[in-house]
């Protein structure tokens, strides 16, 4: 028989699919794990149990979440549901707004934002401008495009065939234009035309072929011409699907009827997009054609303009942007989402985006080498894990990518480009997890908990999900203010002592004994279940062999609960701290702990070792020496 010891000093790969079980020649199966549930991964390599969800408010419904960044000091929450905003600063709402899109659009909704505005558009909607004026309020207004003695400087397109005809009855005053093919309906009514380069208001909808206009400009002829286009975007043929600011142009992003189609606002002049004589300076515009489908679902300003289409990855070059310097090149053939906007996020120079299959996260990056753009999978190792992504953003303080998954549950990915550190985890909440937004420093959920969705956000001090805290003067038994969790079972810890869990009833419980301060919320578990053992550290399989003992180095961590083969049991950390006094919150351990084990293993992929506790103390790993027999 072989003794070992096998030293497990991080978990940099995070968890990895049950089909790397056969490659423990792979690095990532020395530094990843079958498991790692409601852990946040240290770029350093240990875990500790997630942070805790403290209890904001209770949203008017389900939506999503955006971040609107007023400047350094100012920031704010967009809480979006069934035609509303509610705006909140500090977790404290200041205001709400009505909005037009109803809680089935909403996760349509696109945006950008530039200094105090937030610009947020819709396929099937007029888009939005969100502004907060120098005395706090805020405003949700349509659109002003540039607009100078009434002739209006927005985007115009023929979308009826290039042979279609208008005559018009007059060039002057109110007068009708004539089509030679159906080219009308009845929503054109107060949109624009512009015919051989005169703008026209269309003032009424009289059949398929005909309309009534008032003439902005005197018409150069009563001729036929097909020299005719209409404004873009209307009730008619939709409106912008993204946008962007890039290179100071206002970039719009495909459109509902135009899905391919990208614009440039004139330099300088963000709602200007006079194509005027092609000047530098002036409005660009131009479809993306190619061998495939590119209807744009997002874009993105970075090293270069960045469009993620449906099928592909394309870069927007010109240095300056011009007329004349516009270059497009297709990258890669990833493709987007396309039922729903998932915001790429940028980590480090490279551009994150959600894959078109929903399994995969790409890294969009450009390499000097190559001179072009790869789109590399994050989570080839992890796949499992990523399963129709619903919302992204990232923390850059934890180094953390947040994605909510379809099924309520949600994943971080640590990543540390630089070091080679991508690491997945998986986290469950008692409720649905709808979106996320991460607002300054601070990251925020929107959570489906029992009929209701509660705003909430990430608090390294707590260890419970939508929990409250408290702290008197005098001890008191009745904690009350949990309306929100009324009728669900909660946990306590009161004086840093975990009571026993309990039923809010009438927003309140009743203590055991009065407590000077508590947190209650809802408990969570957290796990980690290692990958077993290659034989001897060579990467063979299928020898029998056990645990002898394990030595697990903690850090600043409250409560273990491990099994090694016996089933889960609590380790009385009071042994290996200071001496227990008697109703006091168990020891905080900073070191090695060592458990011993029996038993020969029964199966070839199970683990030696696993912890699972959803005792609401603080936990760290940071790293495990197993002492392990094999029987040659």
């Amino acid at each position: 028989m072989t003794r070992i010891r096998q030293v497990k000093t991080n978990f940099t790969a995070g968890e990895v699919s049950p089909e790397l079980l056969g490659r423990g020649d792979l690095r990532a199966y020395e530094n990843g794990a079958q498991e790692l549930r409601n852990l946040f991964i240290f770029p350093t390599g240990g875990v500790t149990r997630r942070a805790g969800l403290s209890y904001i408010d209770t949203a008017a419904g389900d939506g999503r979440l955006i971040a609107f960044e007023f400047n350094t000091q100012q920031t704010y929450l967009l809480v979006l549901t069934d035609s509303q905003i509610d705006i909140y600063a500090s977790g404290v709402k200041v205001s709400t707004l009505s909005s037009p899109w109803p809680a089935s659009t909403i996760s349509q909704v696109a945006w950008t934002q530039s200094a105090d505005t937030l610009l947020m558009t819709h396929p099937d909607y007029a888009p939005k401008r969100l502004i907060r004026d120098s005395g706090g309020t805020f405003s949700l207004l349509d659109w002003d495009f540039f607009t100078d003695k009434n002739i209006v400087y927005q985007p115009y397109y023929k979308f009826a065939e290039s042979t279609v005809t208008l005559t018009p009855s007059g060039t002057t005053g109110s007068i009708t234009l004539t089509a030679s093919a159906d080219s009308f309906d009845p929503l054109h009514a107060g949109t624009r035309l512009r015919v051989g380069g005169k703008e026209v208001e269309i003032t009424s909808y009289d059949s398929p072929t005909v309309v009534t206009v008032t003439t902005i400009e005197d018409l150069l002829s009563t001729d036929a011409t097909i020299d005719w286009q209409e404004q873009a975007f209307s009730p008619v043929r939709g409106y912008p699907v993204s946008v962007a600011f890039h290179q100071d142009r206002l970039v719009i992003g495909g459109s509902r009827d135009l899905p391919n189609r990208l614009w440039f606002s004139k330099s300088g002049d963000l709602f200007n997009f006079d194509i005027g004589e092609g000047l530098d300076d002036e409005s660009i515009e131009f479809a993306i054609l190619s061998d495939q489908v590119n209807a744009i679902r997002g874009i993105f300003s970075g090293r270069h303009l960045q469009v993620f289409t449906s099928g592909a990855e394309w870069m927007v070059t010109g240095d300056p942007l011009t007329p004349e310097t516009v270059q497009l090149n297709r990258q890669t053939r990833v493709g987007s989402v396309i039922d729903r906007y998932i915001p790429p996020v940028t980590v480090d120079g490279a551009t994150l985006f959600v894959a078109r299959n929903k399994n995969e996260i790409r890294e969009f990056l450009y390499t000097d080498i190559e001179q072009a753009y790869q789109a590399t999978d994050l989570a080839l190792l992890s796949r499992h894990i990523i399963i129709d992504p619903v919302d992204q953003d990232f923390d850059a303080t934890r180094r953390l990518l947040f994605i909510v998954r379809e099924d309520g549950k949600f994943a971080t990915l640590t990543v540390y480009r630089a070091e080679q550190v991508a690491a997945w985890t998986l986290h469950e909440t008692q409720g649905n997890v709808k979106s996320v937004s991460v607002v300054g420093d601070d990251v925020y959920l929107l959570v489906e908990r029992d009929g209701s969705y509660m705003i909430e956000l990430f608090d390294d001090a707590l260890t419970l999900d939508s929990a409250l805290t408290g702290e008197v003067g005098t001890a008191t038994a009745t904690w009350s203010g949990l309306d929100h969790l009324e009728g669900q079972t909660v946990s306590i810890i009161a004086d840093d002592i975990v009571q026993d869990d309990q039923a809010v009833s009438s927003g309140a419980v009743i203590l055991s004994e009065p407590a000077l301060k508590v947190e209650i919320g809802l408990s969570y578990t957290h796990k980690i279940k290692p990958l077993p053992p290659t034989s001897a550290g060579e990467g063979g399989f299928g020898i029998k062999l056990r645990l002898i003992e394990a030595i697990f180095r903690l850090k600043e961590t409250q409560a273990l609960r491990l099994d090694t083969g016996r089933g889960l049991q609590d380790i009385a950390l009071k042994d290996f701290g200071e001496d227990e006094i008697l109703d006091a919150p168990p020891p905080v351990i900073s070191g090695d702990i060592a458990v011993r084990s029996l038993g020969w293993q029964k199966n070839g992929v199970d683990a030696l070792w696993e912890i699972e506790q959803s005792i609401p103390y603080p936990f760290t790993l940071l790293s495990v020496t197993a002492e392990i027999k094999f029987n040659d």
